[in-house]
């Protein structure tokens, strides 16, 4: 019964607020939307299938409070583009509050009421986009199409909810979005994560699902039939709201990998990284990562993925993270990075091995072949169910990686884990040594390695697969002598 009382006390006070702001707002909420706006926690999620009214959700619950001198509020996309597109959110205000006595600065993308009241919008197009609004204050903070959103720029915006003592307006953090698509899952995921899936969601955390046949204004048939000319997956993401129905590829099923938490001791340990030098910029917000992947192997050849070090950097900061990587992995893990053709692979390869890992055995690898077949080996052995997986905080991402390849935005960490597994299966070239260690001298000799390119005092003559091969003493290491 308490609760029951509760529940109406928040639609009383909903139809008041209502009735005192109805010249800006000229719709009648649908009863899900009722339930959405009423709500008075501080973090609640409205949404899943399209057509269900989120956009109309999210600008009615930041006109609620227009009225009061001490209130703020700010709607968010992921980009001014898409914030100002017909019928976008921006767009709808447009229509709202025109004719009204709402004041619009086009310069501030804000509109101002005459009790003092905000209505601003904004976006989140760069990875620090959301220090924009360091040190402004709102009591209501609405994104749109949250799924675009990077999660730790949401969660920042908590930071800018606050309010003066004794002002009775509730503090506000709403969202609203679609299921992602396949390419916004990497970025979109805490959505489902912190506010749809029961398993996981924050407590005190609101989910109102909605879908179109929530909707009493919308021609439910004619949206239908736009929708029917998608592929199954979007169409069951837009149609029904279905979070759980997502695109995959046909290499590798998340199944195949059983997480466990401890490692056996006797195991070969390598450590390669796919190198992609670059932060996020304008001119590309979505570069490839940098991706370290640590893959070791029992005497049983079952395959551990031990861990996977992500990151976008500029090249002197993937430096010293890979450095600090190899630091804290030791030494006798192997190290190989990907070789890019040409010289400036080669330089590139130098430059590690002389100035930033000197210490470790380290070998530049220069691929053949698709990354499509690459990884097929690995896709094999993980059907199979010889490839093991530690329990970390990676591996979500992972899994959403590996299911989307070879068709997904990112296959940085398939890269790194094929590459790294075929380095454990390649077996190691013997050294033919002629003579005893004084005749061995005589193989030694000054000039360029026909390896690494590099250039050293002392070489070592090998033989490999027949040939004879003048080598530098690191090179060498990464042979076994017979």
């Amino acid at each position: 019964m308490r609760l029951l009382q509760e529940l109406y006390q928040k639609i009383e006070i909903l139809n008041q607020l209502l009735q005192i702001n109805g010249n800006y707002i000229p719709l009648i909420p649908t009863e899900k939307q009722a339930a959405f706006l009423a709500l008075d926690c501080l973090d609640a999620f409205y949404g899943g299938a399209a057509g269900g009214g989120k956009s109309i959700a999210l600008l009615i619950g930041a006109l609620l409070y227009v009225h009061e001198s001490n209130y703020n509020a700010i709607l968010l996309r992921d980009t001014m583009r898409n914030l100002s597109m017909p019928d976008s959110i921006m767009d709808l205000s447009h229509q709202w509050l025109t004719n009204t006595n709402a004041h619009w600065s086009g310069e501030k993308n804000r509109w101002i009421f005459p009790s003092g009241a905000t209505l601003s919008f904004g976006y989140l197009d760069e990875p620090k986009s959301h220090f924009n609004y360091q040190g402004a204050q709102f009591q209501y903070v609405g994104i749109d199409e949250a799924v675009n959103i990077r999660e730790n720029q949401a969660k920042y915006l908590f930071s800018r909810l606050r309010k003066l003592k004794n002002v009775n307006i509730p503090i506000r953090f709403r969202c609203a979005s679609n299921p992602p698509a396949g390419e916004q899952i990497a970025r979109g995921q805490w959505v489902k994560n912190r506010y749809v899936d029961p398993k996981t969601r924050k407590q005190g955390v609101v989910f109102i699902p909605a879908k179109m046949q929530d909707n009493p204004f919308l021609d439910i048939f004619s949206y239908k039939n736009s929708l029917s000319q998608l592929d199954i997956i979007t169409r069951k993401q837009l149609e029904e709201g279905d979070w759980e129905i997502k695109q995959v590829g046909n290499i590798f099923k998340r199944e195949w990998f059983e997480l466990i938490d401890n490692l056996p001791n006797d195991r070969k340990i390598i450590r390669y990284w796919d190198l992609a030098a670059t932060e996020p910029s304008k001119s590309n917000k979505e570069p490839c990562y940098t991706s370290g992947a640590k893959l070791s192997i029992d005497k049983n050849n079952t395959i551990y993925i031990e861990s996977i070090v992500r990151f976008r950097k500029e090249p002197q900061y993937t430096e010293q993270i890979i450095r600090q990587t190899a630091d804290m992995d030791g030494k006798n893990v192997i190290i190989y990075m990907e070789q890019e053709p040409g010289s400036s692979g080669k330089n590139t390869i130098d430059h590690y091995r002389r100035n930033i890992l000197p210490e470790f055995a380290f070998y530049g690898d220069k691929v053949t072949g698709s990354k499509f077949q690459r990884a097929t080996p690995l896709s094999s052995q993980a059907e199979a169910g010889n490839v093991k997986i530690i329990k970390g905080f990676w591996n979500e991402e992972f899994f959403n990686e590996i299911e989307l390849f070879p068709d997904g935005q990112f296959v940085d960490q398939i890269d790194s884990c094929s590459g790294a597994f075929n380095k454990l299966f390649t077996p190691k070239t013997k050294i033919r040594i002629v003579g005893d260690e004084t005749e061995y001298e005589g193989y030694r000799n000054k000039g360029k390695c026909q390896n690494c390119n590099c250039e050293d005092e002392k070489l070592y003559s090998i033989d490999y697969r027949g040939k004879t091969l003048n080598v530098c003493n690191h090179c060498r290491k990464g042979f076994e002598i017979c």
